[in-house]
């Protein structure tokens, strides 16, 4: 017989230290934990990284507060009447900026409480400081107390990224702004000049113009959203000029600088533009300067991103990445996918590597954009065999309820087959009705599949089983 001291002990779970405390950081923490290893976090600020405290949660907190508004004034269609004493039937209706970023910013920290609540509680081990890596095992850590070596198993990156800036057009919090600094603000601008079309700089000239702001956007491309479903982004171009929101196409932001009532931007033609506030939206750069990825074995891209493979491996034995840091998608969703990937692999538990045809996104303008899967551009240029169709919300029945005026259901269904292979949502609540595109993608459902199930009448998901019932004739 085999004495109990001769039993083998059951194999040890890998530790994990990470390096960042966003979404890549403290999911794959979660999971981590859950599954017996031994996890340790380095966070510069604060749990939730710039996801929760800068960026994703202040923002849509932010345009919350705006649609809210919008929704306000579009009541009069339905027949709301506002009581008011100021000589005429006008109502008055303002937003107080330093109430709505007070909200924004308590927001943002609770929610950064929560997640390291959650985490101290799972026993996940927190060290607030800056780390650098020694080797793929060891984190050097400066803290305001001293420094501290942490040593795991694996390492796991997820350093996020931070705004990128112009040399001639320099924030200074106060009058030029990037997005980290817009919730310093105590009044709403009464003129705001945002650089750069792409999504940060499409939401914030959404939100500002519902908030009351005189808002000029200047695009270096033909349309904003460059890259986006080009239906999508010609209802939102739509949506802003009856709304007031004048966007400069084809023009490029050479020079911002500061006057003494508010900002002059000088565009590469040499034309300027005038205005209180100036918002500056040109992409982001990876947190990866001087970590020591060199002398880990972590390579990097051209752009500073770090170098993944689909299951979130570096180049490096042991250290994995995740988030913003990669270039992969900036996007929270996708940054926590990658850390649970990571975390499966390393741990030997089921994982199934990032399917960036999976990936749903959304765009919080208003209205709002979302889209899954293949594009229509796709199909066009011959990538892929699709049929497409697309709804308009103006026959959808809740939809003129509510008085929902611009948006629409898209589906693309593979060629033959009648697989669905992806989506666009365009309206109100688009965040949450691409779900069930999203889902058919991901599971491979045929149109019938989706045509088939129930919908509630009236609703605007009703639209998404009409479209897949247009297009069985193609199968």
């Amino acid at each position: 017989m085999t004495s109990q001291s001769e039993i083998p002990s059951p194999l040890a779970v890998p530790s994990l230290a990470i390096l960042g405390g966003g979404p890549g950081g403290y999911e794959a923490a979660i999971v981590a934990a859950s599954l017996g290893s031994q996890v340790t976090i380095v966070e510069r600020t604060g749990l939730g990284g710039s996801a929760v405290l800068t960026d994703v949660v202040p923002s849509k907190t932010l345009i919350a507060t705006a649609d809210a508004m919008t929704r306000m004034i579009d009541a009069t269609d339905l027949g709301v009447r506002f009581d008011v004493d100021n000589g005429d039937s006008t109502p008055i209706m303002r937003a107080d900026l330093k109430q709505v970023n007070d909200r924004v910013l308590r927001l943002a920290a609770e929610q950064s409480t929560d997640i390291r609540a959650d985490l101290e509680r799972r026993g996940v081990r927190i060290i607030f400081g800056s780390g650098r890596l020694l080797d793929n095992h060891t984190i050097e850590v400066s803290t305001a107390e001293g420094a501290e070596t942490v040593t795991a198993d694996a390492i796991l990156l997820a350093v996020g990224a931070h705004p990128r800036e112009l040399a001639t057009a320099q924030p200074d919090g106060e009058r030029i702004l990037n997005w980290t600094q817009v919730y310093s603000l105590d009044e709403v601008p009464q003129e705001l000049i945002v650089v750069g079309s792409g999504v940060t700089g499409a939401e914030f000239a959404s939100a500002y113009n519902g908030l009351g702001s005189k808002v000029t956007l200047i695009s270096s491309r033909e349309q904003v959203l460059p890259g986006e479903d080009a239906d999508a982004a010609q209802v939102l171009e739509d949506v802003f000029a009856r709304r007031g929101l004048a966007v400069l196409a084809r023009s490029r932001a050479a020079a911002v600088e500061r006057v003494d009532d508010g900002v002059v931007v000088t565009l590469s033609d040499g034309r300027e533009v005038s205005g209180t506030h100036c918002l500056v939206c040109v992409g982001s750069i990876p947190n990866t300067h001087d970590l020591g990825l060199g002398a880990a074995g972590v390579e990097l891209s051209p752009s500073g991103h770090i170098k993944v493979d689909g299951v979130s491996r570096t180049t490096a034995p042991n250290v994995y990445a995740a988030g913003d840091c990669t270039g992969v998608l900036a996007l929270a969703s996708v940054a926590a996918m990658q850390g649970r990937i990571a975390v499966a692999h390393l741990l030997g538990d089921a994982v199934r590597p990032l399917k960036l045809k999976q990936v749903s996104s959304n765009i919080f303008t208003s209205p709002e954009i979302a889209s899954v899967g293949v594009t229509e551009a796709e199909v066009e240029s011959g990538q892929y065999q699709g049929d497409v169709i697309k709804l308009s919300l103006h026959t959808n029945a809740r939809a003129k309820m509510r008085n929902f005026k611009d948006g629409f259901i898209k589906i693309i269904a593979r060629r033959g087959s009648g697989t669905v292979i992806g989506g666009v949502v365009v309206g109100p609540g688009a965040s949450e009705l691409i779900f069930p595109i999203a889902l058919a993608v991901t599971q491979k459902l045929n149109v019938d599949d989706v045509a088939n199930t129930f919908t509630v009448y009236p609703s605007l998901s009703g639209s998404i089983s009409e479209a897949a019932r247009r297009l069985h004739v193609h199968m």
